[in-house]
């Protein structure tokens, strides 16, 4: 049984050099890991049986949902399982979580996201709709609806968060909250103490970068 990482699109483009740290973490404090670029909307072309970690939450609902013979583990339950990490200390910083849609019928990446978070002292303050009972951040209507709608959507997802700061674990949602007006902090950011960056976030710019990108992998 072979492990990969997959960083999935939307990592790729907002920080590409968060891959290698990560795959260098995973082999030298986890296990031989190997690097996986291949779109989780393509054939991984990876042999039956491997594991697949992803940090995207699409990128695991796909390859573990089309492709037979790929099971999937997110990067959050691996860190929490290891003791090798140093953690930035965020001095009860208090945050809203996000739970991104793909998997929100996996309440042990929820839970995982959660302890993660509370080893960086950071003080979760729950949304009402969280966990297997989130709701989408918006992005995933774009392009079924109209722009305004999409935007309407992010916005009310956003202002149902309890404070400012707002915890994220997909790309996509980044952009979601910013255009909502809150401050989305991505988990790898935090776990790497970096700060959060919504770059391009522009909608239909944004979808046309990941499209670009899709199609090149």
């Amino acid at each position: 049984m072979k492990t990969y990482f997959n960083p999935g699109c939307a990592l790729s483009i907002y920080k590409p050099e968060m891959e290698d740290k990560i795959v260098e973490y995973l082999n030298n404090n986890y296990k031989q890991t190997a690097m996986h670029k291949i779109c989780c909307r393509h054939d991984p072309q990876i042999e039956e049986g491997s594991v697949l970690i992803n940090v995207c939450a699409g990128c695991d609902r796909r390859f573990r949902s089309l492709y037979e013979g790929v099971s999937t583990i997110s990067l959050w339950e691996i860190l929490d399982d290891l003791d090798s990490f140093e953690y930035p200390d965020y001095q009860g910083l208090k945050m809203a979580v996000h739970d991104a849609c793909p998997v929100r019928e996996k309440p042990q990446v929820h839970q995982a996201v959660r302890n993660l978070l509370k080893k960086m002292n950071i003080e979760v303050l729950e949304t009402k709709f969280n966990g297997t009972r989130s709701i989408c951040c918006g992005d995933d209507f774009y392009p079924k609806h109209p722009l305004d709608k999409v935007h309407k959507a992010m916005r009310r997802r956003a202002e149902s968060m309890p404070c400012e700061d707002v915890c994220v674990y997909c790309v996509s949602c980044i952009k979601s909250m910013h255009i909502g007006g809150k401050t989305p902090r991505h988990l790898v950011d935090l776990l790497m103490n970096e700060a959060t960056d919504p770059q391009t976030h522009d909608t239909v710019k944004w979808h046309e970068k990941l499209q670009e990108y899709i199609d090149c992998h």
